[in-house]
């Protein structure tokens, strides 16, 4: 649907067909609503506002900024958020943040790891080490000591699974109570996706591996 389109669902009217319509079949049904129309303008460029329409459903959001760039962020900000309900809305199910699911998860894959025997225990223990990332970023990005921060998220931990890295004071905290949360689409994507990636990786791998020694025999 074209913006012509939009704002005629935005005000309550109807689009006609100016090839077989005259003015003189125009109706009040044919015509739409709106409180306020104004144009603006902004950095030489002349915008038309309707406000306070029947339908609003959406709106628009004006967003300024010094430079391009930081215009950028900022759309990329909105952008995220946007998504970020929506995928909520959509999931019907949020999980805790602040590094606190990639911690339980660890841990828990450690111990499953005791009852495995042979080499995937390595794979196991691998995983449950590239967990650690998310908290250790967090930390990173906080300018906190990333060991000391770990370790004592571990500890914490096992003790309760929920908390999660308080990155203000470096300590534990519990997710909820904050308000962090992580959306369960991310977080099953990438549970997905990185084993695949890894997989691939190491096939292509594999294959050039294989492609040497090839080259090898043949000379």
């Amino acid at each position: 649907m074209g913006s012509s389109g939009i704002n005629a669902e935005y005000m309550g009217s109807s689009g006609i067909n100016a090839e077989y319509m005259g003015v003189r079949d125009l109706s009040a049904e044919c015509l739409g609503k709106a409180g306020h129309v104004y144009e603006h303008e902004l950095n030489g460029e002349k915008f038309t506002f309707i406000e306070e329409c029947p339908n609003t459903f959406s709106c628009t959001v004006l967003v300024k900024g010094p430079n391009k760039y930081t215009i950028l962020q900022i759309k990329d900000a909105i952008r995220d958020g946007l998504r970020a309900v929506r995928n909520v809305i959509r999931d019907k199910a949020v999980i805790s943040g602040a590094g606190s699911f990639e911690t339980a998860l660890h841990l828990h894959l450690l111990k499953f790891r005791e009852s495995v025997k042979g080499r995937p225990k390595l794979g196991i223990k691998a995983y449950a080490d590239a967990l650690l990332v998310i908290p250790k970023t967090l930390s990173t990005n906080s300018g906190l000591d990333v060991q000391d921060t770990l370790i004592k998220l571990l500890e914490e931990s096992e003790q309760d699974p929920k908390v999660g890295l308080d990155v203000n004071t470096g300590g534990v905290l519990l997710p909820a109570d904050e308000g962090i949360y992580d959306n369960f689409a991310v977080k099953k994507q990438f549970l997905h996706l990185a084993p695949l990636i890894a997989s691939k990786i190491l096939l292509v791998d594999e294959i050039i591996r294989a492609g040497r020694s090839m080259g090898k025999d043949k000379g």
